[in-house]
């Protein structure tokens, strides 16, 4: 199966509306975010899907998800990995770490766990190297400490400073490709 008939199967799988707060469940075929609370939105699946394509997630991949905000991309990257992968989702804000989690729970894919961000480091660097890492929400730079985290040959996918970028870890650093102009609430890389 190609990457992106992954991706579509992925969005059938995994309805957006069990992710969303109870009241804005009406509006999960909404090509737009959605906000969730806390300043934080659950992401445009048209930009959701443009960021796992770029990714080319695999079965069997363990992937890093900062930003995990509801659990909605944590469970998709779940559905693709399938059971033989992996996914961490991260969240900086607890009640929405709490509330991704039970989403995720729900979900039933036992091979994901959706948990609250160390509040002084970003992503998970006990828990590296990944595959994959995909960043759902905008740093002003790229945040090396990331690229850091992925395996040799590792992707990830992250808005930096209005643009969708992808990095591919190499032996000699990183390449940076450019893939469109997005607008993301900004990565908390703060307590």
């Amino acid at each position: 199966m190609g990457s992106e008939d992954r991706v579509t199967a992925a969005f059938r799988a995994v309805p957006r509306a069990n992710f969303l707060p109870p009241g804005e469940r009406g509006r999960a075929a909404y090509d737009g975010p959605i906000a969730i609370g806390h300043g934080q939105t659950n992401s445009q699946p048209r930009t959701v899907a443009d960021m796992l394509r770029l990714l080319d997630v695999r079965p069997g991949q363990r992937v890093l998800d900062v930003g995990a905000g509801s659990g909605w991309t944590t469970a998709l990257l779940a559905w693709i990995v399938g059971p033989e992968g992996s996914v961490l989702g991260l969240e900086r804000v607890a009640s929405l770490a709490e509330f991704g989690a039970a989403n995720l729970a729900a979900a039933g894919m036992p091979w994901a766990r959706l948990t609250l961000a160390d509040p002084v480091a970003l992503g998970a660097t006990d828990h590296a190297p990944f595959d994959r890492i995909l960043v759902s929400a905008e740093p002003k730079t790229l945040p090396h400490s990331l690229v850091e985290q992925l395996r040799g040959d590792g992707v990830m996918v992250i808005p930096v400073a209005g643009r969708m970028l992808r990095v591919v870890r190499t032996e000699r650093g990183h390449d940076v490709t450019t893939h469109g102009h997005y607008r993301f609430v900004p990565l908390i890389t703060d307590g």
